[in-house]
């Protein structure tokens, strides 16, 4: 497997994959420590900004991650549901998976990184994804929802740049979400991450949380397919990594729901972030339990061959899903077909 294979997420093998699916295990863990957040980003599925009433404890994280790993978990990725570099136990938790002897990625939105911080993520081989929507200030400002956000995710990046990001050890990637606003900049963004050894990591926004309230963000499904063939071509010419482009992610694709699950911030169990149903809580009910009992979750974890509509008869299918997030969000059955594919469409 290449190094570009394993840090698109594919690091695990189909024959991982078949084994932690049927034995309702799982391979990796995504976990929310709070929805307290210092930006008000107007895409944000989470509407994140003050913290959820009733949010789990610090034991009850670090039991969270116990059977986590007891389940057979790699690897846990801590996300930005909220601002992880506001949880005040950050590092402890990160220092917690570790001793585990599992992996610890972290999604920030960069904006708190100071050079002590950027030190310790390094000092622990943590992955970092950080949230950059635009390399012009008045769009990624707009995008955040906050004045100064983008001097602040520039000095962000410098720090983690400072310590040793990226190299072979120390992942550094870029997370994009693609809006009318930034479009016709993405290719550019692409080739600067490129060229800095940064992963770029561009998807397709999911319609739920505060992007409902801003249509104005919405890309044509055909401009999406032209960006992701741009992006493939980019890549293929310029940095030798060939793609075939679909959606919901460029240069990659989601499987996460055949191995994974997210436990937010409350404690509820959620398939991914953009299923947003609950599948039980952690508080009243052991993580393995709920992985076994849910309907939802054993579902998406056979979803090759429950997946109706295009996305079931598309010659992709062993290879994509498709966004399980736009198809719940949009149709409201998280078994159909991606709404915002170009596969099949006759236009």
């Amino acid at each position: 497997m290449s190094f570009f294979e394993k840090h698109w997420g594919l690091e695990f093998s189909q024959e991982e994959i078949a084994e932690a699916r049927a034995g309702k295990g799982l391979l990796s863990l995504e976990l929310e420590l709070s929805r307290a957040c210092n930006l008000r980003c107007i895409y944000c599925y989470a509407s994140s900004g003050l913290p959820m009433e009733n949010e789990l404890s610090l034991s009850e994280i670090l039991d969270v991650v116990d059977q986590a790993v007891a389940l057979g978990a790699r690897k846990i990725i801590i996300l930005g549901g909220g601002e992880p570099l506001l949880y005040p136990y950050l590092i402890d938790v990160i220092d917690y998976i570790l001793s585990k002897g599992v992996k610890a990625d972290l999604f920030t939105n960069g904006t708190l990184i100071t050079p002590s911080k950027a030190r310790a993520l390094y000092d622990r081989g943590v992955a970092v994804v950080v949230k950059m929507n635009s390399r012009r200030l008045e769009i990624q400002d707009f995008l955040a929802g906050h004045a100064g956000t983008f001097q602040a995710i520039e000095q962000g990046i410098e720090a983690l740049r400072a310590v040793g990001y990226p190299d072979k050890e120390h992942i550094l990637g870029v997370e994009t979400i693609i809006c009318r606003q930034n479009y016709e900049e993405l290719p550019q963004l692409w080739r600067w991450a490129r060229k800095q050894g940064i992963i770029p990591y561009v998807e397709i926004m999911t319609w739920q949380g505060r992007a409902k309230e801003h249509p104005d963000l919405e890309v044509p499904i055909q401009k999406t397919r032209t960006l992701f063939e741009t992006l493939a071509r980019i890549d293929a010419e310029e940095f030798g990594n060939k793609w075939i482009p679909h959606p919901p992610l460029a240069a990659s694709h989601c499987a996460r729901h055949e191995y994974s699950c997210t436990v937010i911030a409350n404690g509820d169990i959620h398939p991914c972030p953009g299923v947003s149903l609950s599948a039980g809580n952690v508080r009243e009910d052991t993580l393995e339990h709920i992985l076994n009992k849910s309907p939802v979750i054993q579902e998406l974890r056979n979803i090759r061959k429950l997946i109706k509509g295009r996305c079931g008869r598309c010659e992709l299918k062993y290879r994509c899903y498709g966004c399980r997030g736009n198809a719940y969000q949009i149709t409201g059955d998280y078994l159909a077909e991606d709404p915002m594919c170009w596969f099949g469409h006759d236009d």
